[in-house]
């Protein structure tokens, strides 16, 4: 069993012993704490958006956090089975305090979380995350007399207006998407998804739409994580009967992959570069990814005329490099698309929608698409420490050995060779160091990697 806290949210698994696994009191207890961070912010407003995904322990997580946040006086608008960009959406529309998502994102289904956003619809800072945790350590909680209880009101309209707002974005191009009659097949893995994704593509004039694993139960198909190791089901789908693509997202619709015509993955840290590379034909401006994501955003960006940014892992921290890089487009390797224009949030669903209009407009294939972006593979790798190495101490003695080279320490340490990179992460943990490393062909990218590894053991084995 396992239960996880952190400046963004809890999650944990469901079942076992109280603090040891995310039970019910421990939902409670941080359903409580957010709740009366939420008041010390803004004591006024009491009015909390909730959602969740189709994970089999979500009605019952959602129903101690109604109830919890009533007892707390607040009234709950309860979106009922939605999407996290959807409950963002909600929340500025809604003028709300704040809000929660109840999904464990890619995690299986013993998995459950509580993601916790601010009055703006983003997920809540360090230091905000910092003083809830406190506030649950504490147990500083103080529950309103009888009188006083919050309300609660269902509103099942959210995901139709999500999606009337990615229609009228100037860049969704419905009548170019809906002259190509695209022929798609989506995978939601028994989530959301199923219901969210067909809708929208029903709006964008989409008419053969194939659905896999779509019925919102629960009971996940395979992995939820979008990686081409789970996609079996699709893959073999696609080479079966003709589709033009597949469109692939996890439970809480915030990570996005496709599918090519012939089968194979269009990538998913190409999901965000397509997309990108779209925007930017459109817009001159900046771009913004996280560390470990491809260079590939870093090439197109540059190559429109725009300035590229490297944010820390976490999309908190892309958000917020974004707001003071005015970037246009930004988002994560890992299919996660943020557009300003719609909201400071990883959303699949205009994440579908931009690249369906720019797939529309290119009249190309999707494999014909994918091969116009420079080609990088990513190797990912770590090695495990002793708890007695200072892996701080070891990062530092790397980058002094690399100090000739372009370091970014924002994150780590992160050491680029020409076209080439390789991150180093510590675990916040284990005594692990995670290394990601990048090139023009995977066995480049595992040989960099090596290299890094050797350099790793070097340090350590000098120190001792």
């Amino acid at each position: 069993m396992t239960l996880i806290k952190s400046i963004s949210g809890i999650r944990g698994t469901i079942g076992g012993k109280t603090g040891d696994a995310l039970t019910p009191l421990d939902v409670v207890k941080f359903a409580a704490a957010y709740g009366t961070w939420l008041k010390k912010s803004n004591p006024e407003n009491l009015k909390v958006i909730l959602g969740r995904d189709a994970r089999l322990s979500g009605e019952m997580v959602s129903k101690l956090v109604v109830s919890t946040l009533q007892g707390l006086g607040f009234n709950v608008i309860d979106l009922g089975l939605s999407t996290t960009p959807t409950v963002e959406m909600a929340v500025p529309a809604e003028k709300a305090a704040g809000g929660i998502i109840l999904t464990a994102s890619h995690n299986p289904i013993q998995w459950n979380a509580l993601k916790l956003l601010n009055s703006a619809g983003e997920f809540i800072s360090g230091k905000d995350g910092e003083e809830l945790l406190e506030i649950a350590e504490k147990e500083a909680f103080d529950f309103v007399e009888v009188r006083k209880l919050g309300s609660y009101t269902a509103d099942n309209t959210y995901l139709k207006k999500h999606i009337d707002w990615i229609l009228e974005l100037p860049l969704v191009d419905k009548e170019a998407i809906a002259s190509r009659n695209f022929k798609v097949i989506i995978d939601a893995v028994n989530s959301t998804g199923g219901i969210a994704v067909p809708m929208l593509l029903e709006a964008l004039g989409v008419t053969q739409i194939t659905k896999l694993h779509c019925e919102p139960t629960g009971h996940f198909a395979h992995n939820p994580e979008p990686l081409p190791e789970n996609l079996g089901d699709i893959t073999k789908a696609i080479e079966k009967e003709k589709f033009d693509l597949g469109i692939v997202v996890d439970p809480d619709v915030d990570r996005l992959c496709f599918m090519c015509e012939d089968g194979s993955p269009f990538g998913e840290e190409y999901t965000l570069v397509a997309i990108a590379d779209y925007v930017l034909q459109h817009k001159k401006g900046n771009t913004v990814s996280n560390l470990s994501s491809t260079r590939a955003l870093r090439d197109v960006t540059e190559k429109a005329g725009g300035k590229y940014y490297a944010s820390a892992v976490g999309e908190v921290n892309v958000v917020a490099l974004m707001k003071s890089s005015k970037a246009i487009i930004g988002g994560e390797g890992n299919g996660g698309v943020i557009y300003p224009e719609l909201h400071y949030g990883r959303d699949a669903l205009v994440g579908i929608a931009l690249f369906l209009s720019h797939l529309a407009k290119s009249g190309k294939k999707i494999s014909i698409l994918r091969k116009a972006y420079p080609e990088y593979y990513i190797s990912k790798n770590k090695i495990e420490l002793t708890p007695d190495i200072d892996v701080d101490q070891v990062l530092e003695e790397v980058k002094k050995k690399y100090s000739k080279n372009p370091i970014n320490a924002i994150d780590g340490v992160k050491i680029e060779f020409d076209k080439e990179w390789v991150h180093l992460r510590k675990s916040n943990t284990e005594p692990i160091i995670r290394i990601y490393s990048e090139s023009d062909s995977i066995t480049k990218a595992d040989n960099l990697a090596k290299k890094l590894i050797s350099d790793i053991k070097e340090v350590v084995n000098h120190r001792i």
